[in-house]
């Protein structure tokens, strides 16, 4: 299990990304700061975690220019930053963070993208993870209901007893930003699979359809792209409980990629996969034969959708067979299809019929 870092060993390894700096100095050298090669390129399978993770190709950002030496400089006053929410015991949204920066002088950022990909930066370098510089994200998680029970840290440090089904409304138990076992601790449970919804609507229809009692599995609600807590608490309810994980999307490349970031990891959080993604996941649909097998309704793919598709099929995530013939399926059909096209033949029918007939054939109903 991939645990966090305490906030000494956090605080440690950014003053590692100093001293690099330093030692460069008294040298009288340009300061540096090395880092992964960030790119698709750079991804390799590792066999051991079963994820993608960047491989050793490396790049070096120096002083040598006035854009290389703005950033060392943000990357100076962000560790500053981060070492004092640590010592203080506060935290920052990355909305927050670029805000305080126009007290920075020239080390102030120019746009949010600047301040975001600095901080993704620092996880890589670090090796240490957003969650433990303090730093949340403006979205909130997941939302989740079923029949499992855990634990939540309140702001005043209590603990409070959650049920995901009877201590909550019908828009379920919503998963905070930080769900490390200082904060979430996973109780018990009585479900027999997880399955993760891309849509809002979908995951609406089985809570009132009642799908989670009859086939005694926990919903969770992706909200399109699933945010990193999201996916940190799928993965700690697959490991821990045990439970195979199930993935509900669209019929369309976007759906296949939020797949692949569930189960293999993203390029932006390669440096985490093993902390993120859950290998063990499996497409459940819509797939592309499920548009001609069911005879879905579906719309004409798009140039930028074709463009994405042909891209998966070098993707390494998408190097078997099955995902392969998938994509060349979908591209020869030139359609895609939402889960809500499953309503032409009533609305009880994914419940009823698709579900059922597709867990069936993975041995989960």
């Amino acid at each position: 299990m991939v645990q966090g870092h305490t906030k000494e060993d956090t605080k440690d390894a950014l003053h590692d990304v100093v001293t690099e700096m330093y030692d460069k100095i008294v040298k009288g050298e340009a300061p540096t700061m090395t880092l992964p090669v960030r790119t698709k390129n750079n991804i390799g399978f590792d066999e051991r975690l079963g994820v993608y993770k960047y491989g050793q190709k490396r790049s070096v950002r120096d002083a040598t220019s006035l854009g290389s030496a703005k950033q060392l400089l943000r990357a100076l006053y962000v560790v500053e930053f981060i070492e004092g929410m640590i010592n203080e015991g506060k935290s920052s949204t990355l909305r927050e963070m670029y805000y305080i920066s126009e007290s920075w002088g020239l080390g102030k950022f120019s746009t949010q993208n600047e301040s975001n990909n600095l901080a993704e930066d620092l996880e890589v370098v670090t090796k240490c993870m957003r969650e433990d510089f303090k730093l949340r994200p403006e979205e909130d998680g997941a939302r989740m209901i079923g029949n499992l029970t855990l634990q939540e840290r309140n702001r005043r440090g209590e603990w409070m007893r959650i049920n995901a089904r009877d201590d909550v409304g019908d828009s379920g138990y919503g998963v905070p930003y930080n769900v490390e076992e200082e904060k979430i601790e996973l109780l018990e449970h009585d479900i027999n699979f997880l399955m993760a919804i891309e849509t809002g609507g979908m995951f609406d229809r089985l809570i009132e359809n009642g799908f989670d009692e009859t086939y005694g599995c926990g919903l969770i609600h992706l909200k399109g792209q699933p945010a990193r807590s999201t996916r940190r608490i799928i993965k700690r309810m697959s490991e821990e409980w045990d439970l195979p994980v199930v993935v509900f999307l669209d019929g369309d490349p976007w759906s296949f990629r939020i797949f692949a970031s569930i189960a293999y990891g993203a390029i932006k959080t390669a440096h985490i996969s093993e902390y993120l993604a859950t290998p063990s996941a499996t497409y459940l649909g819509i797939t592309a034969d499920d548009i001609v097998a069911y005879d879905l309704p579906a719309d004409d793919l798009s140039s930028k959708d074709e463009e994405a598709l042909k891209a998966e099929l070098s993707d390494p995530r998408f190097a078997t067979s099955w995902w392969q013939d998938q994509i060349n399926t979908m591209l020869e059909l030139g359609k895609k299809a939402e889960q809500q096209s499953l309503a032409k033949y009533g609305l009880d029918f994914v419940t009823d019929t698709y579900l059922p007939e597709k867990l069936g054939e993975l041995g989960l109903a």
